[in-house]
């Protein structure tokens, strides 16, 4: 499969972009365009075949996993933190356990069906859900006496 692999956002270790990654870089198959706005993010991510996420981290939530989604594009991530509440794996995209997994994955990429990505952001991650969510905790907490107490119940 040829395709370009295209790599946004920030650099988060530097040492390691310059061991592994920036050797890689061809501006050909594969460019590195550095952090982009809002608009080149939603152009880029409606276009793209599937946001690749392999974070080495337990990420608490994922925005851009969101975003990617939203835009119809799939995802193909690291099965670890969030990753499995933000992503029906199979659906809206694959959890995987390495690079060699996330391989195997992209080859079946086209085995999601965009409009499934977007339907399930539209489900589960609206403003108005998610705004209605906090205030039912929020709700939760002042009923228990107090943040403490509140937790204790979640």
């Amino acid at each position: 499969c040829s395709k370009k692999l295209i790599l946004a956002g920030i650099i988060q270790d530097q040492g390691y972009y310059d061991q592994y990654i920036a050797p890689r870089i061809d501006n050909d198959k594969a460019v590195y365009i550095g952090s982009v706005g809002p608009d080149e993010r939603n152009r880029l991510l409606g276009r793209a075949c599937a946001l690749l996420h392999p974070i080495q981290f337990d990420e608490p939530f994922g925005l851009s996993v969101i975003e990617s989604m939203a835009c119809g594009t799939p995802v193909i991530a690291f099965d670890r933190g969030s990753m499995p509440e933000l992503i029906e794996n199979g659906k809206t995209g694959f959890l995987v356990g390495d690079g060699d997994d996330a391989v195997e994955a992209f080859a079946r990429i086209k085995e999601i069906d965009r409009a499934t990505c977007r339907r399930h952001v539209e489900r589960h991650f609206t403003v108005e859900r998610m705004v209605n969510e906090y205030i039912q905790v929020y709700e939760m907490i002042l009923d228990a006496g107090g943040l403490e107490s509140g937790l204790q119940k979640l």
